[in-house]
């Protein structure tokens, strides 16, 4: 199945006492590459995160980020190092005998660089908030699927639509292979003449020989063979389930040889025009094929 890597989606999900918003955006990248945005305190769900993910995402670069809020809990809670205010405290007596001075300690200092009162997020319930992320996160990867696939769908069409017509190049190229022996023939027959201002005449079969010789080595009917399946393939890796894009690359790796080969085994010049244009399609598809996961 065609998928695209290019897509977006976002779910807000509110249950169980906790607001959670999970975005992804998904790029082209060769390997799977997941760059994940969560709340400090939640760092610890990262793995069961990725892996969720991965469930469904087999390439690309995904960018995810999440927002978790319990409605519930406060969203910090104050501290006080008691130890170090009463050290700070016992110096602040002894400052005060020797120099009779009935300073105080200021509370921005209190809350400032001695850190004697500081705000703390509470400890988070991993436990209760998992099954309502999990939730949200396989309702945002539904919805981002649903898109990658309507995506992959139009790269699809174009795709049916080149190789249908590279389809039509190939059976124009075997047309013309098949017609190469006495394409050779006059092509010697020309050659000859032009070289001896037709004043030496050569055996009709010795032509043919030589003739057979040159279409021999000009043939290109085992490329048209592999090509022709390379179709078929590419074709049979479209409606397969699984993921598609790295198959379609190798695959049109394969196709640039066998019509290079082709190209530089057929000394007709019409076979070479022909390869041309399906070189030029087969670029376009390539283009398109770095978009499919």
């Amino acid at each position: 199945m065609i998928k695209s890597m290019t897509a977006f989606a976002s779910t807000k999900v509110v249950e169980g006492g906790f607001s959670i918003t999970s975005e992804l955006r998904t790029y082209n990248a060769r390997y799977l590459d997941i760059v994940l945005r969560i709340p400090h305190s939640f760092l610890s769900l990262e793995e069961q995160i990725k892996a969720l993910i991965s469930n469904w995402i087999s390439r690309g670069r995904i960018e995810v980020m999440i927002q978790i809020r319990n409605e519930s809990d406060p969203d910090y809670e104050i501290e006080v190092d008691t130890a170090k205010m009463r050290a700070y405290e016992k110096g602040l007596q002894e400052l005060r005998t020797v120099f009779h001075t009935e300073d105080q300690l200021p509370i921005d200092f209190l809350m400032g660089s001695a850190g004697i009162i500081k705000f703390v997020e509470p400890e988070k319930n991993l436990e209760a908030v998992w099954p309502v992320l999990k939730q949200c996160l396989g309702s945002t990867l539904d919805d981002l699927d649903a898109m990658r696939k309507k995506e992959g769908e139009f790269l699809a069409q174009d795709f049916i639509s080149r190789m249908s017509f590279i389809q039509e190049c190939l059976e124009q190229i075997r047309q013309s292979a098949g017609d190469l022996l006495p394409y050779y023939q006059e092509r010697l027959k020309d050659r000859i003449h032009a070289l001896t201002k037709g004043g030496v005449e050569v055996e009709p079969a010795r032509i043919a020989q030589e003739a057979a010789f040159l279409a021999d080595r000009s043939d290109i009917s085992e490329e048209i063979v592999r090509a022709d399946s390379h179709l078929n393939q590419f074709r049979n890796i479209m409606e397969s389930a699984e993921p598609a894009g790295r198959k379609l690359n190798f695959l049109l790796q394969e196709f640039n040889r066998e019509f290079n080969t082709m190209g530089a085994k057929a000394g007709n010049a019409q076979v070479s025009h022909i390869i041309v244009t399906v070189k030029s399609e087969l670029e376009k598809i390539r283009e398109q094929v770095q978009n499919v996961e």
